[in-house]
């Protein structure tokens, strides 16, 4: 790594976050990522009987 010895190099100013979520918009931002995580779940089940069905059609 390059040590700068002579400390030419300052640090940017902190930025200002965006706007914040309203209490509304992150509620539904938590239930959407619930639903998500549970369909992780779900939906190796579901693919798994989907394949047993076709196999079994044949």
């Amino acid at each position: 790594m390059y040590l700068d010895e002579k400390n030419e190099w300052t640090p940017a100013e902190p930025s200002r976050g965006g706007r914040r979520l309203t209490a509304r918009e992150e509620k539904l931002f938590l239930w959407l990522i619930g639903a998500l995580a549970l369909m992780l779940l779900i939906a190796p089940l579901g693919g798994a009987s989907v394949l047993q069905a076709i196999a079994a059609l044949f």
